[in-house]
C-alpha cells in the first residue's frame, strides 16, 4: 500500500456571485491544502484567499497548468503527491477536468496510482442540460466548434445532421466575444423547426436560459451574450 497524498478535483464558481453553489465542506478542507494545481495563479488566489483567509498566501506552492504548459511539465506537478502532500486541482471556472485543461493532471495521477477525489459543484454544461428541456439521454459536448463562419457553418449542419439521425442534443461553448457571431450563424444555418437553447451567466444573478425553435429565434429579441460565458445546445427532429 502506498502512501501517496490525493489529487482533489476542487469546483470554484461559474462567476462573481455563484459562491453559494460550492459545498459547504469545501471550507473545512481548503486550509488543509498549500499544493494547488491551477489554471491562473493570480484567479486561483483570488479564490484561495475566499476560504482561506488566515493562510499566508506566499506559502502555497502554485502549478500552473494551461495551454501554454509543456505536457512534459504535468508530471513534475504530482510529484507532491507522490511524497504524501494532498494537492488541490482548480479550474478557472467550474468543475475541474470538464473543458479544461486540468484532466491531464488526472489522467496522470491516476497512471502514477494517486486517489482522485471529485467534489462536488456547478457544471456549466450539464446545469445548461439539465434547464435546456433537450434530451438528456443523449447528448455529446463538442467543445469549441471552427471559428470562421463557413467551417462553423458546414459543422453546425453536420452536427444537426447527427442529432436528428440519433436524436442527440448537441452542446458547444465559444469565446464568449464571439458569442454573437455564433448565434447568428446558427439561425442562418439550422433548420426551421430545430430546437436551440441559449445559456448564459448561469448560476449568477444575471442567468438567462431560454428554448426555441430557430423559427422563434429569427421572430425574438436575440440576448446580449457579448462576454458572457454561454453553453449552445440544440436538438434536432429530421425535420428538412
Amino acid at each position: 500500500m502506498n502512501h501517496y497524498g490525493k489529487l482533489y478535483l476542487i469546483p470554484t464558481p461559474l462567476g462573481e456571485g455563484g459562491s453559494y453553489t460550492l459545498p459547504a465542506d469545501l471550507q473545512a478542507m481548503m486550509p488543509r491544502l498549500d499544493t494547488f494545481i491551477v489554471e491562473r495563479a493570480k484567479t486561483a488566489r483570488h479564490f484561495i484567499k475566499q476560504y482561506c483567509p488566515g493562510k499566508p498566501l506566499q506559502d502555497l506552492l502554485l502549478f500552473e497548468l494551461n495551454e501554454h504548459t509543456d505536457p512534459q511539465e504535468v508530471a513534475a506537478m504530482l510529484q507532491p503527491a507522490l511524497e504524501g502532500k494532498d494537492i488541490g486541482l482548480l479550474s478557472e471556472a467550474g468543475c475541474p477536468g470538464v473543458a479544461d485543461p486540468g484532466a491531464e493532471a488526472v489522467r496522470l495521477a491516476h497512471r502514477a496510482g494517486i486517489e482522485v477525489r471529485p467534489l462536488v459543484g456547478p457544471s456549466s454544461l450539464l446545469l445548461a442540460l439539465m434547464a435546456s428541456g433537450l434530451d438528456g439521454q443523449r447528448f455529446c459536448f463538442h467543445g469549441y466548434l471552427p471559428p470562421q463562419r463557413p467551417e462553423l457553418a458546414k459543422t453546425l449542419k453536420q452536427l444537426e445532421q447527427q442529432s436528428a439521425r440519433r436524436h442527440e442534443t448537441q452542446l458547444f461553448i465559444e469565446t464568449p466575444y464571439r458569442n454573437r457571431q455564433v448565434l447568428e450563424t446558427a439561425l442562418q444555418t439550422l433548420a426551421p423547426s430545430t430546437l436551440l437553447c441559449i445559456a448564459a451567466d448561469l448560476t449568477l444573478p444575471t442567468q438567462y436560459v431560454h428554448t426555441r425553435r430557430i423559427d422563434d429565434w429569427k421572430n425574438a429579441t436575440l440576448p446580449d451574450l457579448h462576454k458572457r460565458p454561454t453553453v449552445f445546445l440544440f436538438l434536432g427532429d429530421g425535420v428538412r
